[in-house]
């Protein structure tokens, strides 16, 4: 995920370890804490890899940091692993994805809505079920916690289903002007 992570924000421009550390921690920082320990594995394995490369800018000739960019290949892995379908039962994986919505076609951040919705469906009906069997199991609090989840989860699906329809409706409104959906 992190690799997912550090190939989307080096699509947004090149950038130097401690620039890379602050923008995931800025940007992502609510769905984990990246440390330097995992950051530079990470990009010495995608550059290992091709992904991505390390260049050193004219006017830096002083400092020599090492600025790395993304490459066509990380490009590439970048756009497939946006759409994974396995982003959807992961609350961190899909909060990264949906951090790079912009990069998404509009039809395929419906797709991937839709997959998330049907999913947090299918826990809210799990959530309520063990409610109904565990109600003279557990504790007062317990019960009041899950019940906490449930309505988080709805309230998760209220706001997916807002965002399908501004989805949908630009793909409506992108057509009747006839432009291709972004």
């Amino acid at each position: 995920m992190i690799e997912m992570a550090i190939l989307g924000l080096l699509k947004d421009r090149a950038m130097h370890g401690y620039e890379l550390k602050k923008e995931l921690t800025a940007q992502l920082g609510q769905f984990w804490q990246a440390s330097y320990g995992s950051l530079y594995p990470s990009v010495r394995r995608l550059e290992k890899n091709g992904m991505v490369e390390r260049y050193y800018p004219k006017e830096d000739v002083a400092r020599r940091k090492n600025i790395y960019r993304i490459t066509p290949e990380g490009e590439q892995l970048f756009r497939s692993r946006l759409c994974e379908h396995t982003a959807v039962v992961d609350d961190a994986r899909f909060g990264v994805r949906f951090a790079f919505f912009r990069y998404m076609e509009c039809s395929d951040r419906v797709a991937l809505l839709e997959r998330r919705r049907a999913y947090l469906t299918d826990m809210v009906i799990d959530l309520k079920d063990k409610l109904r069997s565990y109600k003279e199991k557990i504790d007062d609090y317990t019960y009041r916690l899950m019940e906490h989840r449930v309505d988080t989860t709805r309230a998760d699906i209220e706001w997916i289903d807002r965002l399908i329809a501004e989805e949908k409706l630009n793909i409506t409104s992108n057509n009747l002007k006839g432009k291709p959906a972004s």
